[in-house]
C-alpha cells in the first residue's frame, strides 16, 4: 500500500485559485491565423466593398439566364423596330435606354446591352479564372520545384521563365487564334475559343507567380522548422507538402487576386482585337470594338467599359486587402 503523498502547504492554498482558473479556461479561445486574417480583412471597409462587388458579379454570370429573363431580353435577339435605318442610332432618347431596355439597345442591331453586359461577364470570369488556376498550378510546382532542389534544376526552370517572361505574348496570342480553324482538339465554336483564350493567358502567365513562389521557398527551406523536420528523418514529399506548401498558401492567394483582373484586361484586348470570342457571342471586349465604329451612341461603349472598370477594381481593391490581411507585419 502506497503512503499518501505530502501536500504542500502553499500548493494547497493555490488549489482554489487553479480550480477557479479552470473554470474561466473553457471561455477562453484560440484563434487560428485564418480567424485572424478574416477579422483583420472584415476591418478593412474597401476590400470588403470589393469582395461584395465580386461577389454580385459572380452570383449575375451564374444565373444570367434569370437575370436577362427578368430584368431584360435575349442577347441575340434583334429589336430593329427600335432602331432608325437612316441615322442608324436608337429612336428613343438616351439610346433607348427605358425600364424594358435598361441599358438601351444597340445601334447596329437594336440587341438589349443590358443582356450582352451580363452574358459578357460570364466569358471575361470564366477565362479569369480557369486562366489563374492554370497559370498559379504550373507557377506553383515549378516554382517549389526550383527553390527547393536548387542545382541544376533550379537554372533550368529559371532560364525557362526568363524565356517566357522575354516572350511576345500579345503577339503570339494573336498569330495562334488566328491561325487555328474552327474545328479542332474535338471542340468547336466559343468552346474552342474559349478553351483557347485559357491556354494561352495560363500557360504563358505562369513564370509570374513562379518566380515569387521560387523566392519564398529558397527562404523556407532555410528555416528552422524545415531542419528539425530533416532531422526527424522526415522525406523530400513530406516537406514539400507539410512543411513548405502551407507557408506558401498566403502569397499564393494574395497573387491570384492581383492576377485575375490583369487575365480579364488580357481577354478584353484579345476580344477587343478580334481574336478573341467571336461574334455573335458577347464579349465585353467584343463590344467596345463594336462600339468603336460608331461615334453617334457613347452610351454603347460607356457600359462594357464600366463593366471591366468595376470588376478590374474590385479585384485589385480586395487583393490589397488580402495582403494587408495575410501579413503578420502589417500595420492594419
Amino acid at each position: 500500500m502506497t503512503a499518501p503523498l505530502d501536500v504542500p502547504e502553499s500548493a494547497r492554498e493555490s488549489a482554489p485559485a487553479a480550480e477557479a482558473a479552470g473554470m474561466d479556461r473553457k471561455a477562453i479561445q484560440g484563434r487560428s491565423l485564418g480567424q485572424i486574417a478574416w477579422m483583420r480583412l472584415k476591418r478593412d471597409k474597401v476590400a470588403m466593398a470589393g469582395l461584395g462587388v465580386i461577389v454580385f458579379l459572380i452570383v449575375v454570370a451564374v444565373f444570367a439566364p434569370l437575370v436577362v429573363k427578368w430584368f431584360g431580353h435575349p442577347p441575340l435577339e434583334f429589336h430593329r423596330d427600335m432602331i432608325d435605318q437612316e441615322t442608324q442610332v436608337p429612336k428613343d432618347a438616351w439610346g433607348g435606354m427605358s425600364w424594358e431596355y435598361l441599358f438601351g439597345v444597340d445601334p447596329l442591331w437594336g440587341r438589349d446591352i443590358f443582356s450582352r453586359v451580363v452574358y459578357g461577364a460570364r466569358i471575361s470570369l470564366l477565362v479569369a479564372f480557369l486562366s489563374t488556376l492554370l497559370s498559379v498550378t504550373i507557377g506553383t510546382v515549378l516554382g517549389i520545384t526550383a527553390g527547393f532542389f536548387g542545382g541544376w534544376v533550379d537554372t533550368v526552370i529559371s532560364r525557362a521563365m526568363d524565356v517566357f517572361l522575354a516572350f511576345p505574348l500579345l503577339v503570339f496570342a494573336i498569330a495562334l487564334a488566328g491561325v487555328v480553324p474552327n474545328d479542332a482538339f474535338g471542340l468547336s465554336g466559343d468552346g474552342l475559343r474559349v478553351t483557347l483564350l485559357i491556354f494561352i493567358i495560363g500557360f504563358f502567365s505562369w513564370p509570374y507567380i513562379g518566380r515569387i513562389v521560387r523566392g519564398q521557398t529558397l527562404s523556407l527551406r532555410e528555416r528552422e522548422f524545415v531542419d528539425a523536420a530533416r532531422s526527424l528523418g522526415a522525406r523530400r514529399p513530406y516537406i514539400i507538402f507539410r512543411e513548405i506548401l502551407p507557408n506558401l498558401v498566403a502569397p499564393i492567394l494574395i497573387y491570384s487576386t492581383l492576377l485575375i483582373p490583369s487575365n480579364i484586361l488580357f481577354e478584353a484586348a484579345l476580344s477587343f482585337l478580334g481574336v478573341g470570342v467571336r461574334p455573335p457571342t458577347p464579349t465585353w471586349g467584343g463590344m467596345l470594338s463594336d462600339a468603336a465604329r460608331i461615334y453617334t451612341v457613347p452610351h454603347y461603349a460607356i457600359f462594357p467599359g464600366l463593366a471591366i472598370f468595376l470588376t478590374v477594381l474590385a479585384f485589385n481593391l480586395f487583393g490589397d486587402g488580402l495582403r494587408d490581411a495575410l501579413d503578420p507585419r502589417g500595420n492594419r
